[in-house]
Order: structure tokens, then sequence, then C-alpha cells
């Protein structure tokens, strides 16, 4: 018997509190309902980044409206729902904590079954949701907290070729923002500075190229890029709007080669399994990056392999990823009870070592 799931999911992981409605029938496209994203920019944008408490206390306040909304949107009620799946990690843990316990009191009101859902899966399984790839696939989950490349073997098996052993992409964006005086979040901010910029100007180091394998590093590009801004300062007695203009553009571009090589690089071990139909994905914030777009594609075309990155609304943080991942889980037999418990650290593929080291919370990534 063909079987079709409606899931409720709900996110808030950092600072945008999200709720969505995805359905699926079995062996058809999955079809989002509706998608309601509540962000927090103007809350946190005086402190120069996400103040923890504050976006907890926020997604308290809107996680039932963004529920109400998503229903209301999607012209349905609790009792059209097979599953309510939320984010129970990693993250923040006050705003991860908030979205379970939500989803927590929907599930003992309702008897609708809770689904835990890993955040990186969410993203890592969008390419599923919008473009129906199959197993398995290459996917590059670049984000404000995370870069990794991964082999997606299925919903919960991901197997980790490589990935930063310290700042991620839009971590070292955000910082550059700050750096320049530009406001946050830096990513967008910095992609529509460099669009002016001669990224030829300044000359950034491409971190980690020197080694074999897909290990990556952002950390030193963000203290290259204030070495430069000193010195411009020191040299000028400030900055015009091109020399900001132009650092943004050679700090972009340091990226971008950086991971077009790395992705050659992680193809080629991917291509080792000869996938029938052999895919990388791209996801995450950073993914909404143009100029990373279009080098990623250039790869792909080199390599002739599909190239896919989800729409820009499902790259940076939603909960549609999220009732999709735990659609996925749910289809596979996967429960959660009551018990599930808030993560703050949460890797996909756990059997590798921690890259950025672990303690008492466990691995990092």
């Amino acid at each position: 018997m063909v079987q079709t799931l409606t899931v409720l999911g709900l996110e808030s992981s950092c600072d945008d509190t999200a709720a969505a409605v995805v359905r699926q029938t079995e062996g058809e496209d999955a079809e989002i309902l509706s998608s309601v994203v509540h962000g927090q920019t103007e809350l946190h944008s005086t402190y120069g980044g996400v103040v923890p408490e504050i976006a907890a206390r926020a997604h308290a306040e809107k996680l039932d409206i963004c529920v109400k909304q998503a229903l209301a949107a999607a012209n349905l009620g609790l009792r059209d729902m097979d599953a309510i799946a939320v984010t129970a990690g990693p993250g923040l843990i006050g705003g991860v904590m908030s979205g379970v316990m939500c989803a927590k009191g929907l599930s003992a009101a309702t008897g609708l079954p809770l689904i835990g859902v890993n955040h990186l899966a969410g993203h890592a399984l969008t390419p599923r949701l919008t473009d129906g790839i199959s197993f398995p696939y290459l996917i590059l989950l670049v984000s404000g907290g995370h870069c990794q490349y991964l082999v997606a073997h299925g919903p919960e098996q991901f197997t980790r070729l490589g990935g930063t052993i310290d700042d991620a992409p839009g971590e070292a964006f955000d910082k550059t923002a700050r750096l320049l005086g530009l406001p946050q979040p830096g990513g967008p901010s910095v992609e529509a500075e460099a669009r002016s910029g001669d990224p030829k100007r300044f000359r950034f180091p491409r971190p980690l190229l020197d080694r074999t394998g897909c290990d990556l590093s952002f950390s030193g590009l963000k203290t290259a890029l204030m070495r430069m801004r000193d010195q411009i300062v020191a040299e000028k007695g400030g900055l015009t709007r091109q020399d900001r203009a132009d650092l943004c553009a050679g700090f972009q571009q340091a990226i971008v080669d950086t991971l077009a090589e790395k992705t050659r690089r992680a193809m080629d071990q991917y291509l080792v399994l000869n996938p029938s139909e052999p895919v990388i994905a791209v996801a995450g914030g950073v993914a909404a990056n143009s100029a990373i777009r279009a080098a990623l594609e250039t790869v792909c075309a080199e390599k002739g392999t599909r190239f896919t990155a989800p729409p820009l609304p499902l790259c940076t943080d939603n909960a549609a990823m999220i009732a999709y991942a735990g659609l996925e889980r749910f289809r596979a037999g996967s429960r959660d009870g009551l018990d599930l418990t808030a993560r703050p650290r949460w890797p996909l593929d756990q059997r590798s070592p921690a890259m950025l080291g672990s303690g008492k919370k466990g691995a990092k990534a």
C-alpha cells in the first residue's frame, strides 16, 4: 500500500525560529505545504553576533506562533499530521531546548510520534527534498558553524571525507564583516561589497592546499585580512570604500578557490564508489553565495558530474528541511520518546574522530 506522510517540522538551533509542513507520497517528490521563518537579525544587530540568551527567549516566544502560521498556511490542523519533527541538535543549547520542549508538548497533547532531527542532516538531505536525488551523493555542507564534505549513503548514514579544523566559512565571513564595519550577517554583506572589488589587489593565503586530503582551515584568512586592513589604515589613515571592496573581493576569492580545489579532491574520493548517478550537492547558509556556487558548478562541469543546490530560502535555516529529514527517519521506522534530549554537539559521522576536539558535551564535529 502506498503511504502518504505529512510532517510538522520545528527549527530553533540558532537565530531563526521556524515551522513548516512537508508531505510526501511514497515514490513521489516531497511537497512543502508551508514554511514560516521568523528571523532575529534586529534583536542581535547591536551586538555584532548572535547572543544565545536573547535567541533562546525569542524562540520561546515565537515557536507557537510559527506552528499556528505554518498549519494555517498549509490549511491543515495537528490532527492531519503523522508526526512532529524537531531539531534536537547541534546548536545553541537554549534555542534547541526551546524547540524540543515545544515539540514534546505538542506530541504529548496529540499523541503524535516525536522525531528528533540532526540539524546538519536537515541541510544534508535538503537536495533530496528539492531535487529528489538518490543515494549516495556527495554533499558540501557549508554554513556559519560547519563546513564538511560528506558522502550521504542514507537518511542517517554519512561518511565524512574532510572538513574545517577551525572556523567555518560563515564564521569567517561574519568576523570579516565585523573587522570592516559591515552589518551582520556577514556573508551577504561581504558578498555585496566584493561585487565592486578587485580580487587580485590583495593576495590572501589558500589554506591547506599544500596538504593532501579534503580538510579546510579559514581562521588564518580572517587574521590575514585584519593585518591588511591595519596596514592600509596605518599608511592612509583609514579605509576608502574601494579599499574595503577590494579586501572583501580578495577574501571571498580565497574561500572560493580553496573550496573549489578541495571539492575536486572530495569528488575523486566519491567517484571511487561508482555511483550510478553521481551528484554533488551544496547546502547550508554559505551555499547562498553566488561566487561559491559558480565555482562549484565549474568543478562539476570539469568532472562531468551533476551539480545541485537548494533554492536560496532553503539554504539558510528553515523548518522544511527538518520536517523532511524527520519524514525520512519516520518512514524508516525511527521514533523518539518524550525523553528526547537537546544536544549542543552531534556529528553526522559518529565513526570518524572529532575534528574540532571533544569534551563532556561530545564531539564538536
